[in-house]
């Protein structure tokens, strides 16, 4: 029926069933209208065509029931035919669908994977965040774990005093801050500088002892 469906290895659409589908609906329509034309005669798909004494009766068109009855038999052969590619059709579109799924969870995983291996281990903590503070204007949250402070980076921090020497040496210059949020890693710019509150970040951090 659809010579460009056959391929097993070839790929099916939702188009593709629908058009099967499509094609099934006219062969139905095919078939009820010729047992419309056996109905109008009142003979149905056995009726006898000839009368009691074997001529071809009379009272009907046998040409027409005679024709109706052959193509109602063709037609439903290839309705037959057509329900099983459509079952076919939609058991190899469910497969794709399924294997399309699981090939996306595995990179879901394998990229979730490399990230929890790539992203370096946070030293530091944020724990408070003041509102309209340069800490808040950068962007930085409570619960956000620092990878790097400036210069500052997992490999060389030793202590608090080390992030606070470079506040003091970097004041009204940007630093580029690195955080873990949700698993991810965020960066942002942070200028450390004069506000209204205390100190010139207007956040607490609190080291990550492990």
């Amino acid at each position: 029926m659809t010579e460009e469906n056959n391929d097993g290895n070839s790929t099916i659409t939702m188009e593709d069933v629908q058009s099967l589908i499509k094609k099934k609906d006219t062969i139905e329509e095919q078939i009820k209208a010729y047992y419309d034309v056996l109905e109008d005669q009142e003979v149905g798909m056995e009726g006898p065509l000839v009368d009691a004494e074997g001529f071809p009766r009379a009272d009907v068109n046998v040409y027409q029931i005679r024709t109706a009855r052959h193509s109602i038999s063709c037609l439903q052969n290839d309705h037959k035919a057509i329900m099983v590619e459509i079952e076919e059709a939609l058991h190899r579109l469910h497969a794709l669908e399924k294997a399309k799924r699981e090939q996306d969870q595995a990179e879901s995983q394998t990229e979730s994977m490399e990230q929890e291996v790539t992203l370096p281990s946070p030293f530091a903590r944020v724990d408070a965040v003041s509102q309209g503070s340069p800490a808040c204007q950068a962007g930085l949250r409570i619960s956000d774990e620092i990878i790097a402070f400036g210069s500052i980076n997992t490999g060389n921090f030793q202590n608090l005093q080390n992030i606070a020497s470079v506040v003091q040496h970097s004041e009204g210059k940007p630093l580029n801050v690195t955080v873990i949020r949700n698993g991810q890693k965020t960066q942002m710019g942070l200028t450390p500088q004069r506000w209204s509150g205390r100190g010139l970040l207007g956040c607490n951090i609190v080291p990550i002892h492990r």
